[in-house]
């Protein structure tokens, strides 16, 4: 079968000019943005993968590391958290699921305009001056799009690539529940398991390893969330006080927006987590037709329609107003468009 073949039409342009982009690089960095999920940890794997069977030199990079949550799966190198010492001296750049330079960490955003940079990601952004760009929104997942450039490089979708790409298309597709889960997932994710992939065991090692502060940390949670707006917004507020006292580490509030979602009536779920005093990382989950994403590029951040998020540096009950009042302007605005044609500045 020819390569092409092997990956859906809209993708095959893009798939080939990044596969031939890694061809002219070498001594590479690969990168994804700070506090990588599943998605972000899965594309750094595939790459460096990818990037080996190329015959290349490579180094992962991710200046926050893994989070214990995903300490379990194999990763082809070391994860290096500082460009101090580096196994050489860098030529280009393999970024990865990240749209904005400052969130690939500050060593690289200050040294990224020196290096041949190669971007692909599949949120909106303008490829942050890379040579081989490609952006593609419509992807479910970074790793569905490693996969495609993976087919064109000439390997097959098995073993530790496989599972590398299936960690992030579970991670991005909420377990194949979100509506980014079209028929390119399933026709992929088939692949996958046909080339001996055990999606099975890989959900079960990704989502039950909690911790009891992690379980501790969601109890609290789940007895302070409040309904606003009628019982459309869930929203609940993670201080850092709450991390401490549970034993719990601020990567165990993953998936908690998700879970707010889950209530009836709501159509969107708002997390607001204290990371530093004055700083809170927000997120943001949807459904149907919501558009949270937005809302987040309103406050500074980014994402999808279903799933986004970003920073706010404020004092807590500002920044919890601040991101209330966004969303609810936001679901105004769909509500009844023609009473509302715009949001007001915030």
């Amino acid at each position: 079968m020819l390569r092409t073949e092997l990956t859906p039409v809209p993708f095959q342009n893009g798939a080939s000019n990044i596969a031939a982009a890694l061809e002219k690089v070498n001594h590479v960095v690969v990168a994804s943005h700070i506090n990588p999920d599943g998605d972000a940890a899965g594309s750094l794997a595939a790459a460096g993968l990818i990037l080996r069977a190329m015959g290349k030199d490579f180094m992962l990079y991710s200046s926050t590391g893994l989070p214990q949550y995903l300490a379990f799966f194999p990763m082809p190198g070391t994860i290096y958290t500082d460009l101090k010492r580096p196994p050489f001296t860098p030529q280009g750049a393999l970024l990865l699921d990240c749209g904005e330079p400052h969130r690939l960490g500050g060593e690289l955003a200050d040294i990224l305009p020196k290096l041949a940079g190669i971007n692909v990601d599949h949120h909106p952004g303008d490829g942050m001056g890379s040579f081989a760009n490609w952006i593609m929104p419509t992807a479910a997942a970074t790793t569905q799009l490693m996969a495609y450039v993976a087919t064109n490089a000439g390997l097959q979708l098995a073993g530790e690539l496989a599972d590398a790409i299936a960690l992030g298309i579970i991670t991005d597709t909420g377990g194949f529940r979100h509506g980014n889960t079209d028929a390119n997932v399933y026709l992929l994710t088939a692949r996958l398991l046909q080339n001996g992939c055990n999606l099975t065991r890989l959900r079960d090692l990704l989502e039950n390893n909690w911790t009891i502060g992690h379980m501790r940390l969601w109890a609290r949670l789940m007895s302070r969330a409040r309904l606003a707006r009628n019982g459309s917004i869930a929203f609940c507020r993670v201080m850092l006080q709450d991390l401490r006292e549970c034993q719990s580490l601020p990567e165990d509030t993953e998936g908690f927006a998700e879970h707010l979602r889950r209530l009836r009536g709501v159509k969107v779920a708002a997390l607001l987590r204290e990371d530093e005093p004055r700083l809170y990382k927000f997120s943001l989950r949807s459904n149907a037709n919501t558009d949270v994403r937005s809302v987040a590029a309103r406050l500074g951040g980014g994402g999808h329609t279903n799933a986004a998020g970003g920073i706010l540096q404020l004092l807590p009950d500002h920044a919890e107003n601040v991101l209330l009042t966004a969303v609810s302007c936001q679901l105004d605005k769909e509500e009844n468009p023609a009473a509302l044609s715009e949001i007001q500045a915030i």
